[in-house]
């Protein structure tokens, strides 16, 4: 599901299952990536990408969620906390983050391109969606805190509660992404990116703790905790009406 490759200062994670549908495999695939970003030293930047041309990430596996016994997408009890943990890991990795998204991002692949510090876009194709509210269930404390310590208050709530459906422009004249390119030139965007960036890792305690007070329990939001902090305490906030489907195993 996860291949992982290094470019100079540049780590480069591709997902690589279709549609990356999230599941409890992918997110350990994902957290063992990241981890192995964590444990390089010096200057370091992390590009993330998806094979397949339309899809960056197409959120939540539904057929794996809702069917029975085993399945490749693995626990289904461990998904909601681990989900939660990989994105905080993600939105506060000590290093510069680019995300390359190259096709639609939808639930869980939108909260996984705005955990990034840039986003390069396909300029022609895909959307950016948030659409938990029309499949009937509300979106969790701590993911709408993800998403708000992203976008204007104005894109927060279109996203979340009116379910808007962002192209590349909207998302760029938004500041959702900070650029758009052709197809053949978001991966090749994305790494000149964080090359670029890629210095700003040299200190990794210094980059690290930076993050951790803007998005943690010290955040400058005006909630009682950052994004991080609520991402890694899932089960202390209440997720609103309307559950996502669970497993009948």
């Amino acid at each position: 599901m996860i291949e992982l490759e290094r470019q100079g200062d540049v780590f480069v994670l591709t997902m690589t299952d279709g549609e990356n549908r999230w599941n409890t495999t992918l997110c350990r695939e994902l957290d063992a990536a990241l981890d192995e970003v964590i444990a390089s030293e010096g200057p370091a930047a992390l590009v993330t990408a998806s094979a397949d041309t339309k899809f960056f990430s197409n959120g939540l596996d539904l057929g794996w969620i809702t069917s029975r016994g085993e399945h490749p997408g693995g626990d289904r009890k461990a998904f909601n906390n681990e989900a939660m943990a990989v994105l905080a890991k993600m939105l506060t990795l000590p290093v510069p983050t680019v995300c390359a998204v190259n096709g639609h991002a939808f639930g869980a692949g939108l909260m996984l391109a705005l955990g990034h510090d840039v986003r390069v876009m396909r300029e022609d194709r895909g959307y950016l969606c948030a659409n938990e509210i029309q499949l009937g269930f509300a979106i969790p404390a701590p993911e709408l805190a993800l998403f708000r310590s992203k976008m204007s208050m104005g894109a927060f709530h279109q996203t979340v509660q009116l379910a808007k459906r962002w192209s590349a422009a909207e998302a760029l004249a938004e500041g959702i992404v900070q650029q758009t390119v052709p197809l053949e030139d978001v991966l090749s965007a994305s790494i000149a990116t964080a090359a670029q960036l890629s210095g700003l890792a040299a200190n990794r305690e210094m980059f690290g703790w930076q993050k951790e007070q803007i998005y943690g329990a010290d955040s400058a939001l005006q909630h009682p905790h950052g994004a991080a902090h609520l991402l890694r305490n899932p089960d202390d906030y209440a997720t609103g009406p309307g559950k996502i489907p669970s497993s009948p195993a």
